[in-house]
């Protein structure tokens, strides 16, 4: 499936905003993170784009998050291994992530949130002025952004073999370049 068309398929199911630019904001740190691991960055970015493409219809049943996205990337025809990483995106499936861009997925994910929040404090709301220090020292602030879990971020050291620091700035690097599609 091409972009155009994932977002096409993305805008069909998800009316939420922000939810739509978080998506934007997945593909752009899977695709950055492609690149550093020389993988199929349409792949990985395709991964992130339409990974919660169900959440508003199971944001009241988390069990079935994930798992009705899966269904819908199936009848779309989506290759399997985006399939898989949507799949174990969500924790609750108890589900581990096999492929490093399943991997990838699943600690980016709460990444994001956590840089999006750390943008959204500084008095420019501007994500270009947003430093990889900058997340790293809200990171270690408990009550800051209590929605990004830190345990599953951090998990970017043994899943993927990068410290918090690089997973962090690789990501922070992607969102940045989409900063106006993410509106920030």
């Amino acid at each position: 499936m091409e972009r155009e068309q994932a977002v096409i398929l993305l805008k069909d199911k998800v009316k939420t905003l922000n939810l739509i630019k978080h998506c934007f904001a997945c593909e752009a740190a899977m695709r950055e993170l492609a690149r550093y691991f020389q993988e199929d960055e349409k792949k990985w970015g395709l991964a992130g784009l339409l990974h919660d493409i169900d959440y508003e219809e199971t944001k009241d049943n988390p069990k079935e998050h994930s798992l009705l996205g899966a269904q819908y990337l199936e009848e779309e025809n989506i290759d399997e291994e985006i399939i898989a990483a949507v799949k174990t995106h969500n924790q609750i499936h108890g589900l581990a992530p096999e492929t490093r861009m399943a991997k990838a997925l699943f600690c980016v994910d709460p990444l994001t949130g956590l840089i999006v929040a750390t943008t959204l404090v500084l008095p420019s709301k501007k994500i270009k002025e947003v430093s990889t220090d900058n997340v790293l020292n809200r990171f270690k602030e408990k009550g800051f952004a209590r929605g990004a879990n830190r345990e599953t971020i951090q998990q970017c050291e043994t899943l993927l073999g990068l410290t918090l620091e690089e997973f962090t700035k690789i990501a922070l690097k992607g969102m940045q370049s989409v900063a106006e599609d993410i509106g920030l």
